[in-house]
């Protein structure tokens, strides 16, 4: 009887231990956090210069393909390679002989342009909130504003007019919410600040609205910028390897 007693003894030990070396790698699978994201925006842009000062007029639209490498719930870096359509219109303000010595300045002229812009670039995101889905004491969230800023290169093409290349330095903010543990979907806004004064060329022969008023710009002083104001949606891949003793 004894013996018996033992033996029942040991089979439940068994089973106790496998139950509770199980249920933990249940719970990791769960809970598995991922190492990169990839997905696609769609929105609206708009530009800022010569021939438009304000926000949201003239707007064309936006696409283009997001790679993130997620460091932590707090942090990412963020890859980007994206088109939009910028477009813009003066009537009467800008000169079209500045340097003409005149008493009126130079001669009104009217002056339309509509171009494309090729975005690459990479940003850094710092999350508000951990982002994420699991244990409570994780303190993850599924919704979270964000701030970002990062470096990149345009190009400005079409119109008629020369290509042109900038620097690029992207400023926003944004939010995001995890529908499910591995899909995202967030909203964006940010001004893409140039090195350029080019972006807003007309076709060669005519007057370019670069240094329309006869004024070289130094650095990022009256250089052209555009916004991105997208919505997007993520996919997240490459688990991050874990220990069995998480």
């Amino acid at each position: 009887m004894a013996r018996k007693t033992e033996q029942t003894g040991l089979c439940a030990s068994i089973a106790l231990l496998f139950l509770l070396c199980f249920f933990p790698a249940r719970l990791n699978a769960e809970e598995l956090e991922y190492k990169m994201d990839l997905g696609a925006a769609i929105g609206t842009c708009f530009y800022l210069g010569d021939a438009n000062s304000t926000p949201y007029a003239h707007m064309g639209f936006m696409g283009g393909v997001t790679a993130r490498r997620i460091l932590n719930p707090r942090m990412a870096v963020k890859m980007n390679i994206a088109m939009g359509h910028l477009s813009g219109s003066v009537d009467g303000f800008i000169p079209l002989d500045p340097l003409s010595g005149t008493i009126e300045g130079g001669t009104p002229v009217k002056i339309d342009f509509s171009r494309n812009v090729l975005d690459i670039g990479a940003q850094f995101e710092m999350n508000f909130w951990g982002f994420g889905m699991g244990a409570g004491y994780k303190d993850l969230k599924r919704i979270t504003p964000y701030a970002l800023a990062g470096i990149g290169m345009t190009v400005g093409m079409g119109g008629g007019a020369s290509a042109c290349a900038a620097l690029c330095l992207p400023v926003g903010v944004g939010v995001k919410y995890k529908l499910k543990p591995r899909l995202n979907i967030g909203f964006e806004w940010t001004m893409r600040f140039t090195t350029s004064d080019r972006l807003d060329a007309t076709p060669e022969g005519t007057t370019q609205l670069a240094h329309p008023y006869g004024i070289k710009s130094i650095g990022l002083k009256n250089k052209d910028c555009y916004n991105f104001t997208m919505v997007y949606l993520t996919y997240e891949f490459m688990p991050k390897l874990r220990k069995c003793n998480n």
